[in-house]
């Protein structure tokens, strides 16, 4: 069972799909980091100096002060960071694609299959006419 399980591990598919989680999260905290510290700021500068993280709809405000007893948290909609979020599925999305996309042109071209002869129906004519004569 052990030897079975490193045949397992050991494929290049496992191994592969390894390196490309790790290589997913890497990429998903340089992207995060890139919309929160410079797509954001930016956004919020032409939207009018707005922090979109901190935009909520208070539902009930809080009462009483934190760490003692009676304390009931704040309850809101947090749109703004919704708001965020959507962002970022639209930066990470366009960045994904700018890299499948430049992979893809790294790629060799696909080579055109060879022209295809002639097909059984027509080798068989060819002999049955030959036998004809």
């Amino acid at each position: 069972m052990l030897k079975e399980f490193k045949n397992f591990i050991m494929t290049g598919n496992v191994i592969d799909f390894a390196v490309a989680v790790i290589m997913a999260g890497a990429i998903g905290l340089v992207i995060n980091g890139f919309v929160a510290d410079i797509i954001m700021p930016v956004v919020g500068h032409f939207a009018g100096g707005v922090d979109f993280a901190n935009l909520k709809m208070v539902l009930t405000e809080a009462s009483g002060v934190e760490g003692e007893a009676g304390y009931v948290a704040e309850n809101a909609i947090r749109w703004g960071k919704w708001i965020n979020t959507i962002v970022n599925l639209i930066i990470v999305g366009f960045v994904m694609f700018m890299i499948v996309k430049a992979y893809n042109k790294t790629k060799a071209p696909a080579e055109e299959p060879a022209p295809a002869g002639p097909s059984e129906i027509d080798l068989l004519t060819e002999i049955r006419d030959a036998l004809k004569k």
